[in-house]
């Protein structure tokens, strides 16, 4: 044995790099067959296939300009990260954007800026901007809710986020006085950190579902009950990412936590339908409604990324006839990130955000439904321009996505499909999940928010309003490919939003109705 030893240990440590690369050469030719690369190239095939795998981070970080990255490029990501830890997040020498590109949006300052007076509330508190609607005042809810914060944390499941990261996003929510989106995994002990919440109902019905996958009322009423964060309750119809489309959880995925935070089974596979069991239509869906929100008392309204309308019709229709109808509307767009979907779905299926929302908002305004349904966007809008443009068409809230997992540490590394993401964000890894640190990451989500809720107000000051909801259409302008070069919002889409009944700020502070910390006072 000795011998052995030391004939090993006399060879060159080179040799032993050449005896490893004939091996991977002669496994290459004579044994591997899936790669043909490596097989017609042996060694030089792998060093291909190596740089393939790091491409999208060479171009990321070395390659790409500033502007051209999608879905969000360097300055965008920049400012989202600047924001949330409280950098200097401006920039100097003037814009790199080009300002005359198709559907660039200018949004009109006035003559003359909104001054803010010295006993208002924002010259107290420059981030305070609620929603100027109370969502399940019109159908006589038991418990309205006005939510503090026009900027939220959207729907994301725990399972598919980490536990550290919903922790995070949850205790940065209660720090901004915004709400947190359950997403359809049930509500998980990280989304009980003290910040408002809506719980999200899925096909699933996750966490208030009967053993055969059924929608549990009994669960449902507990829950609310058991958990006074949750003010309202949201029924997914579609998202962005995949609308129409179901999904399986692997049941090698399903750990005892999970298991029981969802009410399934640990080990066994679970799917998601891509329809609802508890309706089959539209008279049904409204039933639904109005029977959870008869027995939680919370305002009850509906998630969908928008294609076909004439269902959406039919519920405006239903909602003239009956008088009852949704508390809220959540629009998502077709360019939704946050759950994994094929190709041919998040490229082709559902409309971008406002498409789908001028379609869908100019149903509800032909009917005169407007006053009765708190409008949330969703896709993309979580820059102050960009929030602008949402609320001169119509919305009262926006939530965020990718905007609120890059706040707390999201590099766009785009494996949230693989469980390997590299910043613990989208992943069950609890070895990658360490590199979150909660506390400081929720102080991050929260000056996030604080951050576009201040810059926010100051463009709409500047466009001489007191709150966002008094945008118009014709306040903001597109480029666009004709011969009159740029249009307002009300030409290009065909419609001016409805008028949205407000008072002052102040009136909206004093809301016995108002969330987040607030709601602890009243």
């Amino acid at each position: 044995m000795d011998q052995i030893i030391s004939i090993f240990q006399s060879i060159s440590w080179w040799i032993w790099v050449l005896i490893f690369l004939l091996i991977v050469a002669i496994r290459d030719i004579f044994f591997q067959r899936s790669h043909t690369i490596s097989h017609n190239f042996p060694l030089v095939g792998h060093l291909r296939y190596w740089l393939e795998s790091i491409g999208p981070e060479m171009r990321q970080y070395f390659v790409a300009n500033n502007r051209e990255e999608l879905p969000f490029n360097r300055i965008e990501r920049g400012w989202i990260y600047a924001s949330a830890k409280k950098e200097n997040n401006y920039e100097g020498f003037g814009t790199d954007r080009d300002i005359y590109a198709h559907q660039h949006v200018f949004i009109k300052n006035q003559m003359m800026a909104y001054k803010v007076p010295e006993n208002h509330v924002n010259a107290i508190d420059k981030t305070f901007i609620p929603c100027a609607k109370v969502m399940g005042v019109h159908n006589k809810r038991k418990k309205p809710f006005r939510p503090s914060s026009i900027i939220n944390v959207s729907a994301m499941s725990f399972g598919s986020l980490s536990a550290a990261a919903v922790e995070s996003m949850n205790k940065g929510v209660a720090k901004a006085d915004a709400y947190h989106n359950t997403g359809e995994g049930g509500l998980s002990p990280y989304h009980k950190q003290g910040g408002d919440v809506i719980f999200h109902i899925g096909t699933g019905y996750f966490g208030v579902r009967t053993p055969d996958g059924n929608f549990s009322m009994e669960k449902m009423k507990k829950l609310v009950t058991d958990n006074p964060t949750i003010k309202a309750i949201e029924i997914k119809l579609s998202q962005g990412a995949k609308p129409g489309k179901g999904g399986v959880l692997p049941g090698a995925k399903i750990t005892a936590e999970i298991a029981e935070i969802r009410g399934v089974e640990i080990g066994k596979d679970v799917l998601s339908p891509a329809t609802h069991k508890a309706f089959s239509n539209v008279k049904e869906l409204l039933e639904l409604i109005e029977n959870i929100a008869e027995e939680t008392g919370l305002p009850v309204g509906i998630k969908g990324a928008i294609g076909k309308l004439d269902q959406w019709e039919e519920l405006a229709d239903l909602m003239i006839k009956t008088g009852k109808g949704p508390d809220f509307i959540t629009v998502d767009g077709g360019e939704g990130g946050t759950g994994a979907a094929p190709p041919s779905f998040a490229d082709h299926v559902s409309l971008p955000w406002v498409y789908g929302f001028s379609s869908l908002y100019r149903v509800f305004l032909e009917r005169q439904l407007t006053d009765r349904i708190v409008f949330i966007g969703s896709g993309k809008l979580g820059f102050p321009a960009k929030a602008a443009m949402a609320f001169a068409m119509g919305v009262d809230c926006i939530n965020v996505a990718r905007e609120a997992m890059m706040s707390i540490g999201c590099i766009q590394a785009q494996v949230c499909h693989t469980n390997r993401c590299p910043a613990g964000v989208a992943t069950q890894s609890k070895w990658l999940q360490k590199g979150i640190d909660v506390p400081l990451k929720s102080d991050r989500l929260a000056q996030y928010f604080m951050t576009f809720r201040k810059e926010f107000l100051e463009i709409t000051h500047a466009s001489g309003y007191e709150h966002p909801c008094q945008y118009t259409m014709d306040d903001v302008q597109l480029n666009v490919d004709d011969n009159s070069l740029n249009r307002s919002l009300a030409s290009s889409y065909g419609y001016n939003k409805a008028k949205v009944p407000f008072v002052n700020m102040q009136k909206l502070h004093d809301c016995i109705h108002l969330g987040g910390k607030h709601c602890e006072n009243s």
